[in-house]
């Protein structure tokens, strides 16, 4: 064993930056064996081989991570030899093996000693390996480096992201499609990756997504608070004194479509909703956490999967999308309504009563697919129409589906994701019995809209924002 600086006749200095970056090392890596040119040159300039390169590179990662990690720190923890070494190792992956995984250390030192070589095959996989890993490691440094200065620049010029992948999934959305999981790098927001699962079947490409949704929705209440998701479309919503009772009023809104649904709930399982959820077949359950009585009733059920996840974290970052040839990025939809400064349009002024419904079908209208149309009271939903192609479709539909299960739709309230084009919506609306719309308003047909809720005593505000839900 050989120190660098005995190599290299020259000492480390720069405390430690500087200790790699030499012709002797440089060389020693990169000429070709077969080529008598670069043999010529090696031999001239007393340059030895180096025929294998082990590196782990600085903690730059780990390093960020910590909550108390210093500008300065994470900067000193940016690795520049090692990156380099792997690069020229790799470059030149025909005569020298490189490995920057410790994971492959068992992988070579089996083929050496059966073979006393590396193939080319092999060369090959820890040369690609390389360049995947010194990727990633730039992208880090990229994404840490842009949480500082101001630029002005929402969206960078270039996207760069290495997501890390934790494991494949059975399939994707249909058994033919091959599907895996994913985890987004210095990420400290809320993880539905990092969730502790407490027992269940693995999750599918589809719980993830209908999780993702249920706990989208259910973060928008601060009180005890039970939501149902179906195909990323919320089919109950409810709140109250406790959670139990949420959960119940929840699942009476559409008793079918909840049925292997999940549950996202905002406070800790007891027992005594442990025992309502085990009524009917379920497929998730997601919670801050599960009192250990009621985890032991759950555990009758094994597989049912129970997830963990701290609910009051934030959700940071983009809201991403892949299309052919490319992908879109936006700012998460974080806007809220200003209840307190509702535009009222109508002759008639809403009620507390009806203001406390709209608030309600406004957050739960937020999380639908639209168009979206959603009757509420002031604690819980009552008929939900999403996904359709015209807003009185969705209107229709949630009538439809309160009418399904007895479901009085009388002195509701109702919640639109985007302004209703014609009185049309409105007069489906009317009909059903409810007495107010909250909605973003921006038609031009609004005084057309208008006028019908005036005729039927609709109270109607604005709230000036809309909440498309693609």
């Amino acid at each position: 064993m050989k120190d660098v600086s005995e190599y290299t006749d020259f000492p480390e200095m720069l405390g430690g930056r500087l200790k790699t970056l030499h012709p002797k090392i440089r060389g020693g890596l990169l000429w070709r064996r077969d080529d008598p040119n670069d043999e010529q040159e090696i031999k001239a300039n007393k340059i030895e081989s180096i025929d294998m390169v082990v590196v782990n590179l600085y903690p730059f990662e780990q390093t960020v991570s910590k909550p108390d990690v210093t500008f300065d720190e994470a900067i000193e923890n940016i690795d520049i030899g090692g990156p380099t070494m792997l690069r020229a190792a790799s470059k030149n992956f025909r005569d020298v093996i490189v490995i920057v995984d410790p994971e492959d250390y068992e992988k070579v030192i089996m083929e050496l000693n059966i073979t006393e070589d590396i193939c080319r095959n092999t060369k090959f996989y820890l040369a690609k390996k390389v360049f995947s890993h010194t990727a990633r490691y730039d992208t880090l440094i990229s994404s840490y480096l842009n949480r500082f200065g101001e630029t002005g620049e929402v969206f960078p010029q270039y996207f760069n992201q290495s997501f890390l992948k934790i494991h494949d999934l059975r399939y994707g959305e249909n058994p033919h499609q091959k599907a895996a999981l994913y985890k987004e790098p210095l990420y400290t927001g809320l993880s539905l990756v990092d969730a502790k699962i407490l027992q269940g079947k693995e999750m599918s490409y589809n719980n993830y997504l209908d999780s993702s949704a249920a706990i989208e929705l259910v973060r928008e209440f601060n009180e005890p608070a039970a939501v149902i998701v179906k195909h990323n479309n919320p089919c109950g919503v409810a709140t109250a004194a406790f959670l139990d009772r949420a959960y119940v009023k929840a699942f009476e809104t559409d008793p079918v479509s909840a049925f292997g649904g999940v549950i996202a709930l905002s406070r800790d399982v007891n027992v005594s909703t442990a025992k309502e959820i085990l009524k009917v077949f379920v497929e998730i359950v997601i919670a801050p956490d599960f009192d250990s009585e009621a985890l032991e009733l759950l555990k009758t059920k094994p597989n049912i999967r129970l997830l963990v996840l701290d609910l009051t974290k934030n959700v940071t970052g983009f809201d991403i999308r892949k299309i052919q040839g490319g992908l879109l990025a936006q700012e998460r939809d974080a806007g809220k309504a200003d209840y307190g400064a509702l535009k009222v349009v109508t002759k008639r002024k809403p009620t507390d009563d009806e203001y406390a419904a709209m608030e309600f079908a406004w957050k739960v209208c937020k999380h639908t697919k639209s168009n979206a149309v959603v009757f509420t009271s002031g604690d819980k939903t009552l008929g939900i129409g999403g996904g359709q192609t015209s807003r009185v479709d969705s209107a229709k539909l949630a009538v439809i589906k309160a009418a399904n299960f007895d479901i009085s739709l009388e002195g509701s309230a109702v919640g639109s994701d985007a302004f209703f084009q014609a009185k049309d919506g409105i007069e489906v609306i009317a009909k059903a019995g409810a007495t107010a719309i909250i909605q973003p308003g921006g038609s031009i047909k609004d005084e057309e809209v208008i006028a019908a809720c005036d005729k039927f005593n609709i109270a109607m505000v604005l709230t000036g924002i809309r909440h498309f839900k693609h």
